[in-house]
């Protein structure tokens, strides 16, 4: 006969069950994050764009968002050290803000994650279909490049579907792969290419304008450092992984944006027809362009896993949280992962990947549009998480001076980018803005009025069970 043993005041399931608890091992929870950031594309494109509007100075721009983004790791440390959830950054506004600043973060971070995975499958359809047409021009067509944006939704769907161990392995190899390749291509074309001047070159702002200006693209380079955070279940010492892959990937990025930049820098426009997948055979340039589409391609896939990994799970964790429909919240009964939201997920943002393409929207503007979307998205959900920092510590007592200055700061800075980024943004891009928060508002009313104990419950996370604690006794 079984005797269950209960101990007062713990649960006897964790309402996150389903997921593989403390399985994975702290280099996978640091290569989730690396990789969402896809910092081997971002170190070859990204510095162009803060070359073109802060010029000299894009070092400097470079170093102020990675100071933002280093006060935002702050406030998310401030709830990695204290509580595992595979809501992430949601679910520890919720202990800050309650569920109205939990459910504005959760439509930011469904919305921020599921543009990443779509744009990370453009960016492969798009540089994927560059590639082969250096090979074989015919194959330069919209056709193939969705073709390939269905074959990377079905390898990402079939990686994640498998669990995170594996995923983490094949985004830690492919990332790193892909950083080196860039870094030794950029280099490359510093040292030997002498570019010719440009007659016609643009004008940059320069000066403080400049480097003011350059921190909105840089800022978008970081995005998805926190994604990590969806991992707080799986990992094995969450409340010392979780924070230190957050902090560390925002450092290690970092890095290597300011050395992109620097090499960039030191040879102005030579690693432009490399970085382009629109330039084709440019002579000397070729072997650098398949190089570079090589590591960005391999770049992207490693982002759509990441990212993907992360909306699945914030996915599930609403579902457990009664906001979003029960099936989302079913897990593979042997691989123990979110089988359910990635089967609805992947097919819907391949779609979205390739309808533009299809119709004849050039892979640029799709990509860009995707983008822009979510790093505003992005920069709402940090916005309310860093809200939620101080209040929480506040509430349990151990509030310090330090947090509440960080919080105060990377508010400030993020919310004057969101308004400098809304002030000069297209009709098409406001009417998208408008159209989400629209829908987000409707759901807010419908959930309130028939759900409303799951609205104020918002931002389930891992408990303790009487199994964990049975467990570590017999040990």
């Amino acid at each position: 006969m079984t005797v269950v043993t209960r101990i007062p005041g713990l649960r006897s399931r964790s309402p996150v069950a389903g997921l593989r608890r403390r399985a994975l091992r702290p280099l996978g929870v640091f290569a989730q994050s690396v990789a969402t950031t896809a910092p081997a594309g971002a170190m070859a494109s990204v510095p162009l764009l803060v070359i073109a509007v802060a010029g000299p100075g894009a070092p400097v721009s470079f170093a102020v968002a990675a100071v933002v983004v280093g006060l935002v790791a702050i406030c998310i440390a401030v709830f990695a050290r204290r509580m595992a959830a595979a809501g992430g950054l949601y679910s520890f506004t919720a202990q800050g803000l309650g569920s109205g600043g939990a459910f504005a973060c959760a439509v930011s971070m469904v919305v921020s994650y599921g543009m990443l995975v779509a744009a990370a499958f453009t960016g492969v359809s798009w540089y994927g279909s560059a590639l082969l047409s250096r090979l074989w021009p015919a194959a330069g067509t919209p056709v193939v490049a969705a073709a390939l944006a269905v074959v990377l939704a079905a390898v990402v769907a079939v990686c994640a579907l498998r669990g995170i161990r594996l995923a983490g392995r094949v985004m830690l190899v492919i990332e790193s792969v892909s950083i080196v390749v860039i870094l030794a291509v950029l280099v490359t074309l510093a040292i030997t290419t002498v570019p010719a001047p440009v007659a016609a070159a643009p004008a940059v702002p320069g000066g403080a304008l400049g480097i003011a200006l350059g921190v909105l693209p840089a800022l978008a380079a970081f995005i998805g450092f926190d994604s990590a955070t969806a991992l707080g279940v799986e990992a094995r010492r969450p409340f010392a992984s979780v924070p230190r892959a957050v902090t560390a990937t925002a450092a290690v990025t970092a890095v290597l944006y300011l050395v992109a930049t620097l090499v960039q820098l030191a040879a102005p426009g030579a690693a432009v027809g490399a970085t382009s997948p629109s330039s084709g055979q440019a002579g000397g340039l070729s072997g650098a362009a398949v190089l570079m589409d090589l590591g960005i391609v391999a770049s992207f896939g490693a982002c759509a896993l990441a990212a993907l990994n992360t909306l699945v799970r914030v996915l599930f964790s609403l579902a457990r949280d009664g906001v979003a429909p029960a099936v989302l919240g079913r897990t593979h009964r042997r691989y123990l992962t979110p089988a359910v939201a990635i089967a609805i997920a992947v097919p819907v943002l391949a779609v979205v990947a390739i309808t533009g393409g299809l119709a004849g929207v050039a892979p640029a503007a799709v990509f860009s549009g995707l983008l822009s979307v979510g790093t505003l998205a992005f920069l709402v959900t940090y916005v309310l998480v860093c809200l939620a920092a101080p209040r929480f510590l506040a509430r349990i007592g151990e509030l310090t001076r330090g947090v509440v200055v960080a919080a105060v700061l990377a508010v400030a800075a993020l919310v004057a980018t969101l308004v400098v980024v809304l002030l000069n943004a297209g009709a098409a891009l406001l009417l998208t803005l408008a159209g989400l928060v629209v829908v987000a508002a409707a759901g807010w009313f419908v959930l309130r009025r028939r759900r409303p104990v799951a609205l104020r419950t918002m931002g389930v996370y891992d408990e303790t069970t009487t199994a964990d604690v049975l467990t570590a006794g017999s040990e």
